[in-house]
């Protein structure tokens, strides 16, 4: 369904461009839910937004992100108006607060179903009040301000309106953050819910939480400082993962029963690189503990280790 290859992403800014997504390539099958992680900063969000709408002081400096044969990055306002929400829509990050508050639901639902082409607004707040059933929220929540929503409200409110016009695709980015534990995994099951009656196809799933996407992702792929570290199904990213900085985030997630005396978390030592001027070598080698003479010098390959595994590290011979 998507197939970016080599994509650049940067930042203009007046010291020069940050490098927040470079050379990124993978791809999103039809009906998968793919995974994205890595920790804040490490290009994630940049990547998935720039898919939807491209804003100042974001720039595309090359690459491609083919999606059901169009090329997003070479798209004009016009038509990527016409088919975001309706073929490729996103869930943003804060979602909570993402919706215009002078508004009420129904008013908002029906300005994106108008810039759509559709004229019935009674059939529009018809299916309005049956997706809001849907995601357990009062029908009565159509004539509400999203001021009068609690947090969860207004959460489940915002992908009932990401997902009205049943897009293929579906961009959720970090939509758990601000969740409590039992609010997430209402997310999660209402993600699951969109997926299995085809209001959605695939999902593409973004979060620093690897605990999570070991719930929901079929495939995973970790970012770190603008680059993909690694990729592959999600029981070979968590069950033998094979890149270090792979490896440390799975030792910095806590474990359910475990007490923190017998065994204490493993942060990553160290921190981000500038992404203004990253090194020409790994981005990573400067907090990696396998760090070789190599590392410095020469950015490794993206390459594949066993079937659908893919690594970018020396240790594996990606020179």
């Amino acid at each position: 369904m998507l197939k970016v290859r080599d994509l650049k992403i940067y930042y203009k800014t007046p010291a020069g461009y940050v490098k927040a997504v470079d050379n990124v390539s993978f791809e999103v099958k039809e009906g998968e839910v793919f995974g994205i992680a890595g920790e804040s900063g490490c290009g994630k969000s940049t990547l998935v937004h720039s898919l939807i709408l491209k804003k100042p002081p974001m720039v595309h400096m090359g690459g491609e992100a083919i999606f059901k044969g169009k090329d997003l990055m070479k798209l004009s306002n016009e038509e990527f108006r016409k088919i975001r929400y309706e073929e490729i829509s996103i869930i943003p990050q804060y979602s909570m607060n993402a919706l215009n508050p002078t508004k009420k639901i129904k008013d908002i639902v029906w300005d994106l179903a108008k810039e759509h082409g559709y004229t019935e607004r009674k059939e529009i707040e018809e299916k309005l009040k049956e997706r809001l059933e849907m995601v357990k929220l009062s029908e009565k929540v159509a004539d509400m301000y999203p001021i009068e929503l609690s947090g969860g409200m207004r959460q489940r409110a915002t992908m009932v309106v990401s997902t009205l016009l049943n897009p293929d695709l579906l961009i959720a980015d970090e939509v758990t953050s601000a969740l409590d534990v039992t609010t997430q995994r209402v997310v999660l099951e209402l993600l699951h819910y969109f997926k299995e009656n085809n209001i959605i196809k695939s999902l593409i799933f973004v979060t620093h939480d690897l605990a999570l996407l070991d719930k929901i992702a079929d495939r995973i792929m970790i970012m770190y400082a603008g680059k993909v570290v690694e990729i592959g199904k999600t029981e070979q990213i968590v069950k033998n993962p094979q890149h270090p900085y792979t490896k440390m985030l799975l030792g910095s997630l806590p474990k359910l029963g475990i007490h923190y005396k017998q065994q204490r978390l493993r942060g990553i030592p160290g921190y981000p690189i500038s992404l203004l001027t990253p090194p020409e070598g790994c981005r990573f080698y400067t907090r990696c503990p396998y760090v070789m003479d190599i590392c410095p010098k020469k950015e490794p390959s993206l390459i594949e280790i066993e079937n659908g595994h893919y690594v970018a590290c020396h240790l594996h011979g990606g020179a």
